[in-house]
């Protein structure tokens, strides 16, 4: 199974992470792929914005010219996306758009959410692992 890391996660590897970036080695080793989505690299970017943080701005830089990032150009993901809408809504459970995004992409792809966002636990179907455990 390949990995989409969700936005907290690369908030870990652009704080330097000892353990996530032990479990990206890990992963690597594996011959597995991690990939984000256009949307971590939004908010992550759009956080940048805000504050002066550019030895953290150049290490994000520096990982997304290593792993790829998956843009919103399957109209399947957004389908995905208003189900997966639908869905929580109708239970009384909604989350973020960004985060129903993200699921719906990971879904769509065949790929595992990395993240420590409970948010994610509500989504019915979705494959996620908690890499700060």
């Amino acid at each position: 199974m390949n990995y989409l890391l969700d936005t907290n996660i690369v908030s870990f590897i652009v704080r330097r992470d000892f353990n996530i970036f032990q479990k990206i080695k890990e992963v690597k080793s594996q011959r597995k792929e991690i990939f984000i989505n256009c949307i971590t690299y939004f908010e992550i970017k759009r956080g940048f914005l805000a504050v002066d943080a550019p030895k953290q701005r150049a290490r994000f830089d520096k990982f997304c010219q290593t792993h790829t990032i998956i843009l919103l150009d399957d109209l399947a993901i957004l389908e995905k996306a208003a189900e997966i809408h639908a869905n929580l809504r109708l239970r009384g459970l909604p989350i973020q758009t960004e985060d129903i995004l993200i699921a719906a992409t990971a879904m769509i792809k065949g790929l595992t959410v990395v993240s420590n966002d409970s948010d994610f636990l509500r989504v019915e179907g979705l494959s996620l692992e908690d890499w700060t455990e």
